[in-house]
């Protein structure tokens, strides 16, 4: 997407809600008129119709009075409540603007960015953009309208005392403008000390059961300190501008009433005004006076919005790695013929981790991946669905380059069942059901069955419906693994990637899965890593992968024939 200028991609967000955004500008309006509309009539009862004894006229003039602020009340609830919808409504659409980006963002971004920094970007920074997105435009309507209705009744009082607040104002704005830059300086380091101190939380409660494992509560609590003072540090940096700020606006703002009373009583002293136009005129410096105020609030919002505003934009900014190209073809009918063609790939440009490899795998053959921790081989299979864009060479799928596909086709036809097995919040239902939305239950019940699951869910409370906890805490290792593989029985790809697919497994359970994914890989290209070298024994072709590449390729009984690297791991296996 197009990032616009900062002020036009905020002003955008109140496009989808004008009639609302009109409806408050509207109130606000009337708000301001009866605001100015009080020393005026206070004014005319007072010059006019109590020397003049029309007491009947006076009271119904203060009647009027009552009626418009009961009007007013009316106002302020539809600017209270309507304007502050307003602005929740143009949080969420920020905020559903910036979930959905971050769901196009490749594994790099999300591997250098922590995930309590995100957060803090997805809800704190938002909250401070909706109290200006309310407040702002509405605030900044008033004040003006009143500023400008007040001075121009107040030219009708007293010109010469119009014209001395007209002086004092240019130094009262300069001020502010002084200021702004200073609180938004401020007011950003405050968002990034939240976000550090959200990072560091998020750290330690998912590791809280690894830090009282090692009894480093302590260390634990140190590190949180820490962060809480440069948060403390930054968020008096702020209060200090906000303190010069508000009190700089005070003192201006009580100057403007000094000047007003010295000059009008020298008006006076000469004969060339009266005490009821300087009392009327005094009323309307508080008229004048009060979107002062209320703009020396709207500058502290100001900085806080925009400051949260800059950091929404920055991460809208971040652009995909990986994108489909404008021609992208679907990935149709496919068969599972892999050719990695001269691939490298690196995570940095000093440490390489596959270099000139070259590879095919035939469909519906079943490659098995082993060799050392480090050596490339998880990094391989996330090189096949685009997870990570290939450094050099190309890899195909039944011809087709997986670059020139799109990403949603290429990832359809690919099922990975990692080590890594990660649950989201939510029943047991849910989650088998992530690897095809649309299954029915009777399909949930037969993934979880090749998994060997589905006797335990039936043996919990809920069953199905049975709460999984955050990341699954609720469950054992091995149930988390086999709801994971449940998953990929389920989407049923042409392409499978097994990566420790049964590490967290006993033996015998690891056995009957080992069987069921068998079965399951039977006509489908399968690439298995395992560290368990039995679980390999019956792939079509086994490649060990260490730091220089692929050191050996063969079948099972041609590695141990070789009396290489595979021989002196499996037998080291099976001595334990």
């Amino acid at each position: 997407m197009k990032i616009k200028s900062p002020i036009r991609h905020f002003l955008s967000y109140y496009r989808p809600h004008w009639r609302l955004f009109v409806i408050d500008l509207v109130c606000a309006l009337l708000i301001a008129a009866v605001d100015l509309l009080f020393p005026l009539l206070s004014r005319y009862a007072m010059t006019a119709l109590l020397p003049a004894k029309l007491y009947e006229t006076f009271f119904i003039i203060m009647g009027i009075l009552v009626a418009a602020y009961l009007l007013k009340a009316l106002f302020m609830y539809v600017v209270t409540y309507w304007g502050h919808t307003l602005g929740v409504r143009m949080e969420a659409d920020m905020r559903r603007d910036l979930f959905s980006h971050m769901q196009t963002l490749s594994f790099r971004f999300f591997d250098k960015n922590r995930t309590g920094h995100l957060m803090s970007r997805v809800t704190t920074d938002l909250f401070d953009i909706t109290e200006l997105a309310h407040h702002g435009p509405e605030d900044l309507f008033i004040s003006l309208v009143t500023i400008i209705g007040a001075f121009c009744v107040m030219l009708t009082i007293n010109v010469k005392l119009a014209l001395v607040l007209i002086v004092l104002v240019p130094v009262g704005i300069l001020f502010t403008m002084l200021q702004r830059k200073r609180m938004m300086g401020a007011s950003k380091r405050v968002k990034e000390r939240t976000a550090g101190i959200n990072a560091g939380i998020e750290s330690s409660i998912s590791g809280a059961r690894v830090a009282k494992a090692f009894t480093n509560e302590a260390f634990e609590v140190e590190k949180f300190m820490e962060n809480n003072e440069r948060f403390k540090r930054s968020k008096g940096e702020f209060y200090s501008a906000m303190a010069v700020f508000t009190s700089g606006v005070d003192f201006f703002t009580s100057l403007f009433s000094v000047a007003v009373i010295a000059f009008g009583g020298y008006l006076i002293m000469r004969g060339e005004f009266d005490y009821v136009g300087l009392i009327t005129f005094s009323l309307y410096v508080s008229a004048f006076l009060q979107p002062i105020r209320k703009l020396s609030t709207f500058m502290e919002q100001f900085s806080s919005g925009m400051a949260g505003f800059h950091r929404f934009r920055e991460l809208l900014s971040e652009r995909p790695e990986i994108t489909d190209k404008p021609d992208a073809v679907t990935l149709k009918n496919v068969k599972g013929d892999i050719v990695f063609d001269d691939v490298s790939f690196s995570y940095n440009d000093k440490t390489k981790v596959l270099e000139h490899l070259n590879l095919k795998i035939d469909a519906g053959r079943t490659l098995a991946l082993v060799g050392p921790s480090g050596g490339g081989k998880t990094t391989l299979c996330h090189l096949i669905p685009r997870f990570y864009e290939t450094s050099g060479g190309r890899i195909t799928i039944d011809g087709h380059d997986i670059k020139d596909v799109t990403l949603l086709s290429l990832r359809q036809n690919i099922g990975i069942v990692s080590q890594d097995v990660f649950l989201f919040a939510g029943t047991i239902k849910d989650n088998i059901r992530y690897g095809r939305i649309d299954a029915t239950d009777e399909e949930i019940v037969e993934a979880a069955k090749r998994a060997e699951i589905h006797d335990m869910i039936m043996e919990m409370e809920n069953g199905y419906d049975t709460q999984v906890g955050e990341r699954g805490i609720r469950l054992s290792g091995g149930q988390k693994q086999r709801i994971s593989n449940a998953r990929i029985f389920l989407t049923n790809p042409p392409i499978l990637i097994l990566d420790e697919a049964t590490s967290a497994l006993d033996t015998v359970t690891e056995k009957r899965i080992q069987k069921a994914f068998e079965e399951l890989a039977a006509g489908r290209t399968t690439i298995v890593i395992a560290h368990r070298l039995s679980t390999v024994k019956n792939a079509d072709e086994i490649i060990v992968i260490g730091e220089e590449g692929v050191s050996e390729r063969g079948t099972h009984e041609q590695l141990l024939s070789l009396g290489g690297e595979y021989a002196a791991l499996y037998n080291s296996q099976f001595r334990e």
